[in-house]
């Protein structure tokens, strides 16, 4: 499975806001012109977060977005699922009921199976507090006299 831009994108964008937020709206070319991405790339993105809940929208001369809750309540998993459309390793996984016709006899299922549940149990382990309390720490364990 390979995350597209889209998924990379909104993750770092979100991050973005978390980080600079301050209680006040970011202007989505600030966050561009930071995370070095296209503005109107992230303007196509916007809509996933927004159809999902993710973001604040203020317009106007002081407008902008910011994340509609803490940091920690958002997993990289429902992240990712919102912008790529799932994170199934394979497409049969996406549907629930699985309604492959060789579901019964196929011999990787279980395999694609244990995948997806670690994939998913380590990505919805992930907030986006996590990351940058992890950065946080590695400039801490890199900072010297």
């Amino acid at each position: 499975m390979k995350i597209s831009t889209k998924g990379r994108y909104a993750l770092r964008m979100l991050l973005d806001l978390a980080i600079h937020a301050d209680g006040g709206y970011v202007a989505l070319k600030d966050i561009a012109k930071r995370q070095g991405v296209s503005k109107k790339y992230l303007e196509q993105i916007v809509p996933l977060l927004n159809g999902a809940d993710y973001l604040q929208t203020n317009r106007g001369y002081q407008g902008g977005y910011k994340l509609s809750k803490s940091p920690d309540s958002y997993t990289v998993g429902e992240i990712l699922r919102t912008t790529e459309g799932g994170i199934a390793p394979v497409s049969c996984l996406e549907q629930n009921p699985n309604y492959c016709d060789r579901s019964g006899e196929c011999m990787t299922l279980n395999m694609w199976k244990g995948l997806y549940k670690v994939m998913t149990d380590y990505l919805d382990g992930i907030t986006l507090q996590d990351l940058i309390d992890s950065q946080s720490e590695e400039a801490f364990d890199n900072y010297s006299i």
